[in-house]
């Protein structure tokens, strides 16, 4: 797991600054599968919490509300 971009995530300073790249790589080091695909939007799920997660790429970079989504599902299932 890159430890910059789980900290970075989790101080909520650069919510619009994270790589979508790096933010995709984080879910799936978190334990999120990949399951579909249509268009832009790919959806991820945790089955161990049952939790659901449709990212985008806004450019190079992940969307500040889904990487502000993601920072709260990290807390609630401390991650």
């Amino acid at each position: 797991m890159n430890r910059k971009v789980y900290e970075a995530v989790l101080s909520g300073n650069s919510d619009n600054n994270i790589r979508f790249i790096d933010f995709r790589n984080l879910m799936l080091d978190l334990g999120f599968e990949f399951k579909r695909q249509r268009g832009s939007h790919t959806i991820y799920f945790h089955e161990k919490y049952n939790v659901l997660m449709n990212i985008q790429k806004d450019g190079s970079k992940a969307k500040s509300y889904q990487v502000e989504q993601l920072r709260n599902i990290i807390l609630k299932y401390n991650l």
